[in-house]
């Protein structure tokens, strides 16, 4: 009994502090996740009542926790983002996920064969599982709410801000056709004949088409019946309920996973179409906080839990060649694959700089792992976890402290670019930002 009552006490210290820190901390250099992770390794290494967090032995429950943490971040993401979708509208977004995410994945998949001596399976694996940059642990340097008015010029998203939100919410799905090509080598082997055509055809091809479909397809009709529905007991957009963002996530979600597709790409391509109509109504925002509010209080759990596990034994067994894999990672192949695949864009280089450097790993990589050792037979499987979890929680410490102060940066040379384009010279930056 008094293990029970200190567990919800604990959960209502944590929810609390969820909703005080983002406050508190303010342009601290310190993340809420910061936080978390280290109050779960406190926490597990002081009280004994409390459950094992172990990922690997709790596989399936890793599943479904970092998954529904996942799709409620994706939809917040949609959500928030202000600018029109258009192909010259989001080429920075093209570039990150054409070429950044694939040199990325070529890089670790080598440094994994290479450096760490593991077989191609476990390597593409964990080229796949690092791939996607994360929409939950990344608030600091991502697009806040969805504008009151998104027409007007003050309200359009910085190019770093937008960058990061929009190629979260869109690589989260992609990384899924490598998981996939992942599992399917530690099958049937490398051969490509006994996996490649299928894998193609359907893992690529049918996958990715049926998330871009149902996402539009159920963005379009709860779009409608948000704002264009005849009856205003209908108009659900009048009534200012904001858990129904809940009812747009799972049912996207469940359709697109009933129907054998991507459904964190059907997620994120359903709240960008949502977020398309009606632009300047104020529900957006009523369903961007609500969404957020239920992020908060996931994230929290799962830091906590990805703390406990770090001092439970999950990081055991750590040799130097996956510590160096996984800071190889974070401080050298992320931002090169970056500035490649930026260069000659429409950033100007801090921009680029930052776009590169931040791109956070967390619960996406979680979900991954987990969810492809449900389904494959992986030799590393332990060794997987300990790298994975290195890289989440390096990414959690290092862009933690680092994001406000860039951020903050940015700022400050942006608006001193605005004051010089209104008649300050003196406020002019040296170089482009």
């Amino acid at each position: 009994m008094a293990g029970g009552a200190l567990v919800y006490a604990g959960i209502g210290v944590a929810t609390l502090l969820a909703a005080l820190l983002p406050r508190v901390l303010g342009r601290v250099p310190l993340s809420m996740p910061m936080v978390f992770l280290g109050a779960g390794a406190l926490a597990f290494t002081l009280v004994g009542a409390l459950p094992d967090p172990d990922p690997v032995r709790y596989g399936g429950v890793a599943v479904r926790l970092t998954e529904l943490c996942v799709i409620i971040s994706l939809m917040g993401a949609g959500l928030a983002l202000n600018r029109p979708f258009g192909v010259r509208r989001w080429s920075t977004t093209w570039r990150l996920l054409a070429v950044t995410m694939p040199l990325s994945m070529l890089a670790v998949g080598v440094l994994g064969w290479g450096v760490l001596g593991w077989g191609v399976a476990s390597s593409v694996l964990l080229a796949a599982v690092v791939a996607p940059t994360d929409p939950v642990l990344a608030s600091e340097v991502q697009v806040a709410e969805p504008a009151e008015d998104p027409d007007d010029p003050g309200s359009v998203e910085d190019e770093a801000r937008f960058a990061l939100t929009s190629e979260a919410g869109l690589n989260d799905g992609l990384a899924f056709p490598f998981t996939y090509a992942a599992v399917a080598i530690s099958a049937v082997g490398v051969a490509p004949d006994a996996w490649l055509a299928h894998w193609l055809a359907v893992d690529v091809l049918w996958r990715l088409g049926c998330g871009v479909l149902v996402g539009l397809l159920a963005g379009w009709g709860l779009r409608a019946l948000f704002f264009s529905a005849p009856s205003d007991k209908l108009r659900l957009a009048e009534h200012a309920e904001g858990f129904v963002a809940l009812a747009a996530t799972f049912l996207a979600y469940g359709l697109t996973e009933l129907a054998e597709g991507y459904g964190f790409v059907a997620v994120f391509v359903c709240a960008c179409t949502i977020r398309a109509g009606e632009r300047s109504h104020g529900y957006h925002r009523v369903l961007h906080r609500y969404v957020e509010q239920l992020e908060r209080l996931l994230t929290v759990l799962l830091v906590f839990l990805l703390g406990g596990a770090a001092v439970g034994g999950l990081l055991a067994g750590t040799g130097w060649r996956e510590v160096l894999v996984a800071l190889a990672f974070l401080l050298v192949v992320r931002p090169a694959a970056g500035l490649v695949g930026l260069a000659r864009g429409k950033t100007g280089f801090r921009e680029r700089a930052v776009i590169s450097f931040f791109g956070v790993r967390g619960i996406g990589s979680l979900f991954y792992i987990a969810y492809a050792l449900q389904h494959g037979q992986f030799a590393e499987q332990e060794a997987i976890w300990r790298v994975v979890a290195l890289v989440v929680i390096g990414s959690i410490l290092l862009h933690g402290i680092t994001a406000t102060p860039a951020i903050l940066l940015l700022d400050r040379i942006r608006l001193r670019a605005a004051r010089a384009r209104h008649g300050d010279p003196s406020q002019a930056p040296q170089t482009p930002v």
